[in-house]
């Protein structure tokens, strides 16, 4: 194996790799001999039809995370908890640490590249003893993670709407139960790209990273050409403790929540992995591409909009609760195009839902195809003609709508367990990035891998897992201090439930029935 000589050498164009095979070596059902080889060492039969590739997987990974469109939707976190200058340095140390972590996992999908994902890593990767135990802790992390994340992205999605309805509108009081109903019918839009026209992924994935990338040329321009502009003094110098912590440094360290769930997701592509042609050598590829990209595109946006802002404790009490809705109104003076470039981030939280039912799936299908879960053989079957899990798909809907209900009763609880996810897939990281140390610091011997961090591995992973324990603890942070149940943070609370229940689950039954991944591998490979 090749050491790493930087990361930019080992990202490749993915057709390089397949060119190597002859047509008959390659087919949609079974994929490139590396893959059948990568499903037969892990013991996986192939059961899904592998019609996506660089391109499509890239779109995939790049909508789901939609950062510069997260950047704007959740820009009062930062505003509130560092100003501008926390808002852009914040954003800056997030995207190096992300990095670390993005490169460590993606050596690890190149390693195991299965829809099982940071369960399955750790089922191989982690100390003998405590293979089995932490592999179903992760796995039900996971599960936690994305299952979480479909009513908070449909969330977030009807959120705007509702702001869009109050800038065209304001005599428009929104209720819980509209909000609800927003949530439903976007998920309910969702289950259809998942099952109707699944087998056109691949091509509206293409389709909307366009969206994605002329949208962020679009907003960027309005706001060059016709926003008021900021010293740049003021913006990189503006560190405030407007949540009142009293502190700065920490102000700004509660605030790197916004750029964490921006750039969280970066595992998405892997669940996808059993879909994906020659996975061993695009995933990984796609993963940092991914990365790269957005981060980019976000501190574009993240700058340009802190130069924008005006008068930040207007932007703050915005009635459309988005302070980005009333920076483009103020710039544009027009409801009608404040309501065209709103709804570019609109409809990518939209289409990045449909991609979190399909992450979603994916991972349930493969943590049951375990027996890591309850009713195992319903949510791993692959039905015949469809090649999708459409149980584990059907099952993530209803999840998601019966969460979506718990809005109508109280919006705090619903925030509280919608926004658990970025805990739980931080958690996920952690571990997985923990046990690939300890392999290397160990000297064990690794997995051969065709993405491989070389002689640079044992620290990248090592700044990987310290990065992840400090996004970790602050990700349970209130955003202001001393709150009122209303604005407290209730997922320590929810978070340790979850844990809790998981673990009694597996003293009571899990135990004797889930043995983890690292027990279907062929030893003979």
């Amino acid at each position: 194996m090749e050491d790493l000589k930087g990361i930019g050498t080992q990202i490749r164009d993915s057709g390089s790799a397949e060119s190597q095979y002859e047509d008959g070596d390659v087919s949609e059902k079974k994929g490139t001999p590396d893959d059948r080889k990568d499903m037969n060492r892990m013991g996986k039969i192939q059961e899904m039809r592998r019609n996506f590739k660089f391109v499509s997987i890239f779109g995939y990974a790049m909508i789901l995370m939609s950062t510069w469109e997260t950047g704007l939707t959740t820009l009062g976190i930062p505003l509130l908890n560092g100003g501008t200058g926390g808002a852009i340095f914040v954003y800056i140390g997030t995207v190096i640490g992300m990095c670390f972590v993005t490169v460590s996992m993606a050596e690890m999908a190149s390693m195991a590249p299965t829809s099982g994902g940071q369960y399955h890593w750790v089922s191989e990767f982690a100390p003998r003893r405590h293979q089995k135990f932490l592999s179903y802790l992760v796995g039900w992390l996971c599960v936690l993670g994305w299952q979480t994340g479909i009513p908070s992205v449909g969330y977030l999605a009807g959120t705007q709407i509702q702001g869009l309805i109050i800038l065209n509108n304001p005599s428009y009081v929104p209720e819980r139960w509209h909000g609800t109903l927003i949530v439903i019918a976007i998920a309910s839009y969702s289950i259809i790209f998942n099952t109707i026209l699944a087998r056109k992924l691949p091509l509206v994935e293409g389709t909307v990273l366009i969206l994605h990338i002329c949208g962020f040329f679009a907003v960027l321009i309005v706001l060059w050409v016709l926003a008021p502009r900021s010293k740049a003094s003021n913006v990189f110098g503006g560190f405030q403790d407007n949540a009142g912590w009293g502190n700065v440094g920490l102000s700004c360290l509660v605030g790197q929540l916004a750029p964490v769930f921006g750039l969280l997701g970066s595992d998405s592509a892997t669940h996808m992995s059993e879909e994906l042609r020659n996975a061993s050598w695009t995933l990984p590829r796609a993963m940092v591409w991914t990365v790269a990209v957005n981060s980019v595109l976000g501190l574009v946006m993240i700058i340009t909009i802190c130069f924008c802002l005006g008068d930040v404790e207007t932007i703050l009490s915005t009635p459309t609760g988005y302070p980005y809705i009333q920076v483009l109104y103020n710039a544009t003076g027009s409801t009608a195009a404040t309501s065209v470039l709103a709804s570019i981030s609109i409809i990518m939280a939209t289409f990045g839902c449909v991609n979190n039912v399909a992450t979603s799936s994916r991972q349930l299908f493969a943590f049951a195809r375990d027996h890591g879960v309850p009713f195992g053989d319903f949510l791993s079957h692959v039905r015949l003609g469809w090649d999708i899990p459409l149980n584990a798909v059907l099952v993530s809907f209803v999840i998601a709508i019966l969460m979506s209900l718990i809005n109508i009763g109280s919006t705090v609880a619903f925030n509280s367990i919608a926004s658990l996810g970025t805990c739980a897939l931080l958690s996920s990281y952690i571990i997985s990035c923990s046990c690939m140390f300890i392999k290397r610091w160990r000297n064990e011997p690794l997995l051969p891998s065709r993405f491989n961090l070389g002689k640079y591995g044992l620290v990248i992973n090592g700044i990987s897992v310290a990065y992840l324990c400090v996004a970790f603890v602050f990700a349970f942070f209130p955003s202001v201090p001393h709150p009122a149940p209303d604005f407290m943070n209730w997922n320590i609370l929810i978070y340790g439930c979850t844990v809790i229940f998981s673990l009694v689950y597996f003293v009571w039954k899990g135990r004797h029935q889930y043995v983890g991944p690292v027990e279907y591998l062929n030893k003979d490979m």
